[in-house]
């Protein structure tokens, strides 16, 4: 039978992508944006395969409301693919709330709002797959990053948990750790306005590679929808899938960081029970 797959962010980058793969293999798109117009051309290229929803991730209303919806149309919703997103620079000193709160709203809580809304469907049929569109940063993070990785680090958190919860019920989760694509990420992204000096070549290099970074990245976002989609389709679903050489070699350097502080401390630490 084929899946039903419901993706935010369809408009462009992995969302496009990933909704281009699901047709591919011949399954029926629910393609979800926050402007529906941007969807025209894949419903054309798609008639009767892929659907457009309007939906901002951010209206937990309305999130209950279109699964509802897609839920009672299509009988089921076999995947979720919770791609929205964008990403900001700034220091975490330079980041204020409403800029943190605002990355939160759509990384962290519109993700968990929409889980909980499919996860009643996926329940009764013991079936489906959860896919979160997190990112090398969710796995680490550097100067002008921190503001965006606190959001993916808390949506893996969650979805590790979630694996837990669901797998003995057949539902899958997927966490997906792409470094840099040829997406609309960078062209996209928000930044503090009040730069301080102080962080001018720590914070301020990272600002330069972002703005001058988009249309050079590597990652080829059909390739990482084909692995995506190879990963879902495997018998042992892995929990983290790392996308790209550069995901792979910082996610690799990083946990080495991270054994190594280990090591070097166990004693200190394991020192530090009742004697």
């Amino acid at each position: 039978m084929n899946k039903v797959w419901l993706i935010t962010g369809a408009n462009s980058g992995f969302g496009r992508a990933f909704a281009e793969a699901a047709v591919g293999a011949g399954d029926v798109v629910v393609a979800a944006a926050r402007r529906t117009g941007s969807l025209d051309d894949l419903v054309a290229a798609h008639p009767g395969q892929v659907e457009a929803v309007a939906l901002d991730v951010t209206d937990t209303a309305a999130i209950d409301r279109v699964v509802a919806d897609v839920a009672e149309r299509h009988g089921r919703i076999d995947v979720l693919v919770n791609n929205a997103g964008r990403t900001h620079v700034g220091s975490v000193e330079e980041t204020g709330d409403d800029e943190l709160r605002s990355l939160f709203d759509v990384h962290v809580f519109g993700p968990a709002a929409l889980t909980r809304a499919v996860l009643p469907h996926m329940r009764a049929r013991r079936s489906g797959a959860i896919v979160q569109l997190s990112s090398v940063g969710g796995q680490l993070s550097f100067a002008g990053f921190g503001g965006y990785s606190a959001t993916k680090f808390a949506l893996e958190g969650l979805s590790e948990a979630l694996a837990d919860e669901v797998r003995p019920l057949g539902i899958k989760v997927l966490i997906v750790e792409p470094g840099a694509f040829r997406t609309s990420l960078f062209g996209n992204h928000s930044a503090s306005t009040s730069e301080i000096a102080d962080y001018a070549d720590t914070v301020g290099a990272t600002r330069t590679m972002v703005e001058s970074g988009d249309g050079t990245q590597a990652g080829d976002p059909a390739k990482a929808a084909a692995a995506v989609l190879a990963a879902l389709d495997a018998a042992e679903t892995p929990l983290r899938l790392a996308l790209g050489d550069d995901s792979i070699d910082a996610i690799g350097a990083h946990l080495e960081q991270v054994r190594g502080d280990l090591a070097t401390w166990e004693k200190v630490g394991r020192d530090t029970k009742i004697a």
